[in-house]
């Protein structure tokens, strides 16, 4: 089960934000909090907002368990854009443009048979590409050779 959380119209830049958005991608919930509370940047604080509103929705409306959770995917898209001028020189104006972003978080329930079946799986197949056939071994000499 997926759940999702939106961040509309965050007043920063989706390029900054996106930093953030993947440094966190594909960690447990718990970690991601670690890391994002020690990021030094605004983008940090904005994105565990929105994680932290994923998390109150996967416990209070679907019932999961927040210690099972993963980021599956961090995203930043473009929002908006406030625009507004600068006077230059000679009565000309410069545009200064406002960005702002959307912020979605979606987090996954992580199955504890899946990752540890897999892995296995994979290690038993290299064992078996990587060992050499055996050799086969030679017929016995007669007792009865002089």
């Amino acid at each position: 089960m997926e759940v999702r959380s939106i961040y509309k119209y965050a007043r920063m830049s989706d390029q900054k934000v996106r930093e953030v958005t993947r440094a966190v991608t594909g960690m447990p919930v718990s970690q991601a909090i670690n890391v994002l509370a020690f990021t030094p940047k605004k983008a940090a604080k904005l994105v565990g907002k929105t994680l932290q509103a994923a998390i109150a929705n996967a416990e209070n409306n679907h019932e999961l368990d927040a210690d099972e959770l993963f980021i599956k995917s961090a995203t930043s898209s473009k929002g908006g854009m406030q625009k507004r001028i600068m006077p230059r020189a000679r009565g000309s104006a410069g545009a200064i443009k406002k960005r702002m972003s959307h912020i979605t978080v979606v987090l996954a329930q992580r199955e504890a048979d899946e990752t540890k079946k897999a892995p296995v799986a994979k290690k038993e197949k290299a064992k078996k590409a990587a060992a050499p056939a055996p050799a086969p071994e030679p017929a016995p000499a007669s007792a009865t050779q002089e």
